[in-house]
């Protein structure tokens, strides 16, 4: 591994051990085995460092949200079962004590403090609505169009956030995969009366 992939996973170590805000440049290269020059010319800046760390993050737990090593999800594409089947997979990794989610929470909390770092994830985050429509949908996210990304993504991004904030302020009382199916389910005789 070179400068830039150590100084990655030391990135990646640190935000999951101190979070953003406590993570120093200092941290990252002890973590690293690197110099803090390495980061200027590697990604500019600290902060784009530690974004970057975090957007692998999340995207290594995508995996996790398919099944991970028991292969891949049953349920057909945009049924309900595949519904409750992916939540199921994405509340299972919130139950962590260590879980990714609570350095989310930090991030999203910090909001408008840094906000070179907030733009770097709203792009991601869109990203992310993307791939969520392939997950419950189907597909590949680069057939996946932009109206649908604003409309079904955000959904499922919407749907994700407020389940963060649940499992992260009170696991005892957030809803497991089987009562958001049924509050979806809900949801649609409701429409179908109107």
């Amino acid at each position: 591994m070179g400068h830039r992939e150590d100084l990655l996973e030391g990135a990646k170590r640190c935000l999951l051990q101190k979070g953003f805000m406590r993570t120093t440049a200092r941290d990252i290269v002890k973590e690293s085995g690197t110099n803090l020059a390495s980061i200027g010319y590697h990604y500019g800046s600290k902060d784009a460092l530690l974004v970057q760390a975090y957007i692998e993050l999340v995207e290594a737990m995508s995996d996790a949200f398919e099944g991970g090593a028991e292969g891949e999800l049953r349920g057909e594409p945009g049924s309900l079962e595949r519904f409750t089947e992916v939540w199921s997979n994405i509340i299972g990794t919130m139950r962590d004590p260590g879980s990714l989610w609570r350095l989310s929470m930090e991030i999203v909390a910090m909001g408008d403090e840094l906000p070179e770092v907030r733009d770097h994830l709203v792009r991601a985050q869109r990203e992310g609505a993307r791939g969520l429509v392939t997950l419950f949908m189907g597909g590949r996210e680069e057939d996946v169009p932009e109206e649908t990304v604003d409309t079904l993504g955000q959904f499922y991004v919407t749907l994700l956030m407020g389940l963060m904030v649940q499992w992260s302020f009170g696991p005892q009382g957030a809803p497991e995969a089987d009562r958001i199916t049924e509050g979806l389910r809900r949801v649609i005789e409701g429409v179908g009366k109107s």
